[in-house]
């Protein structure tokens, strides 16, 4: 598995971990929910749905961590992905991992473009799930090496990441900078206003002016240009370190393909 390595420490995971599971098979729903509930995980599946309808109402009536969404719900094939943005704008501090029948590559970039948070291939057995979660509602991104070279490589063919400007300078002032580092570190709005000592509003505002900047529209395309840019223009991201010392790109562990 590989997975972006939050600097955030493991103490969230020894709480209890609310799970919504959405898929079009109630059955499918059920067996999971059993399987989670007898893993030895601290997980609690507070509510299973088979609809769009269903996921927002269960959401509206007991918000969950993470939401482990099917590729399809009973509204129609592939409608899964369709809740994503939904979920991600109503619902910021949740988050999604998308169960996939398959590894087809389109699927594995329209999930991490809609909001997802990790990919979850169904023929994986139960404890990579666990991880999976767990990794998740750390603050990290979760795909295997397969999926995640889908990821990059699907980034790396859009518009460049622009760290430096045309006179070679660094296109973010260093507070913007100071943003994005604990950004790509996993960690939440009110944890780097927290640590910045800002209001939740000024770092959304930086945000969006560092996306703006950079010509993307949500954090995990910042992380995974984040990496795209390392590989591909190592003098961009050096002189985006050198610019602030404190900065440095987002790790990645790989424990298998």
């Amino acid at each position: 598995m590989a997975s972006f390595v939050s600097s955030k420490t493991t103490a969230a995971s020894r709480r209890a971990i609310d799970l919504l599971v959405a898929d079009d098979s109630p059955r499918y729903c059920e067996i999971l929910k059993r399987a989670l509930s007898r893993s030895g995980s601290t997980f609690r599946v507070v509510s299973c749905a088979v609809s769009h309808s269903e996921v927002i109402r269960s959401m509206n009536s007991r918000p969950a961590d993470i939401v482990l969404m099917g590729e399809s719900l009973q509204d129609g094939s592939f409608t899964g992905f369709g809740v994503l943005s939904e979920l991600r704008n109503c619902f910021p501090r949740t988050r999604v991992i998308v169960l996939l029948k398959s590894n087809r590559e389109d699927l594995i970039v329209d999930a991490f473009r809609s909001g997802a948070r990790g990919v979850f291939c169904r023929q994986e057995p139960l404890h990579a799930l666990c991880k999976c979660i767990h990794a998740v509602h750390q603050g990290q991104i979760w795909a295997n090496s397969s999926q995640l070279r889908s990821a990059l490589d699907a980034f790396a063919s859009t518009a460049p990441f622009n760290l430096v400007n045309s006179r070679g300078r660094v296109s973010l002032t260093k507070r913007e900078i100071d943003v994005v580092k604990l950004s790509v570190d996993g960690h939440t709005n009110r944890e780097i206003a927290n640590k910045l000592e800002l209001s939740e509003h000024t770092v959304r505002n930086y945000l969006a002016r560092i996306y703006e900047k950079l010509g993307i529209s949500s954090r995990l395309e910042l992380r995974l240009s984040s990496i795209v840019t390392e590989r591909s223009d190592p003098a961009a991201n050096r002189k985006l370190i050198a610019a602030d010392s404190g900065v440095r790109a987002s790790s990645l562990r790989a424990t298998g393909s």
